[in-house]
């Protein structure tokens, strides 16, 4: 961490508490022109890194605020990543490399050096990923890339919906017997299947409503209000919120 660096030439008396307080601050933020303040020492303070959301973005000012944020931390994560971002990322990456996890338009700039860190990684939290339809499927892999970026191992069941609920049960087995710590269960429409699971494990289960269905109730809704009125105990994030879902699934491991 960059501020073991100032804290160490305090201790060493290399620099004054004054200059030691200035440049703490100066790491907080990183200005890019007048397009986005970088937050640079977000995983410093909760353990969590910050991802540059993609939607709403020029690809020329995503692609920037990734390189940035990878010269500073060795590695920058994008969520919600367009095609034309994705091109524009991959023409302009210069020295950095890149890794896609497509389905869950998750992307990842990085060092050579940081590339070979994470290979070297222990995993130590288990997540599990549930979704109910396949519809359903690009949120929860949202969700399961997250988790698995920020430094645990994922575990994922899909397709396995009320509709079918005998589905669900050999699922429920493997996570118990793999040790799994927290579920995350993704579900559009009615979204039922996260409050059945959360009455069958004991685990913490996050509820992640995703915008299939139509008509009245639809767009997630439904399945957001039918999860808020769960009888099971059970927490839920925002509608397609599957970064925040695997950020939280993460960090419930850590404690």
């Amino acid at each position: 961490m960059e501020i073991d660096k100032v804290l160490n030439k305090f201790k060493n008396g290399e620099i004054s508490k004054k200059q030691a307080k200035e440049n703490i601050s100066l790491l907080q933020l990183e200005e890019l022109h007048d397009a986005a303040r970088i937050d640079t020492m977000r995983e410093d303070r909760i353990g969590l890194p910050e991802a540059i959301l993609g939607e709403g973005k020029e690809p020329e000012v995503f692609t920037e605020i990734m390189k940035k944020m990878a010269s500073k931390k060795g590695r920058s994560i994008g969520t919600r990543v367009s095609k034309k971002q994705k091109q524009h990322l991959e023409k302009n990456k210069e020295n950095y490399r890149t890794k896609w996890y497509d389905k869950a338009r998750i992307a990842v700039l990085q060092t050579k050096k940081q590339e070979k860190n994470n290979e070297k990684t222990i995993q130590k939290g288990k997540v599990g990923v549930i979704c109910a339809g396949t519809a359903d499927l690009p949120i929860a892999e949202e969700a399961r890339i997250t988790a698995k970026l920020l430094g645990c191992k994922t575990y994922k069941a899909y397709d396995v919906g009320v509709a079918g609920i005998h589905r669900i049960l050999p699922v429920l087995k493997e996570f118990n017997d793999k040790n799994i710590q927290v579920v995350i269960v993704a579900a559009g429409r009615d979204g039922s299947l996260p409050p059945v699971v959360a009455g069958m494990t004991d685990k913490p289960v996050i509820g992640l409503p995703v915008s299939t269905g139509y008509g009245a109730g639809g767009k997630g809704e439904a399945a957001l209000l039918s999860m808020l009125q769960s009888c099971s105990l059970l927490t839920v994030v925002n509608i397609d919120a599957g970064f925040t879902a695997g950020a939280m699934a993460a960090k419930i491991t850590q404690t």
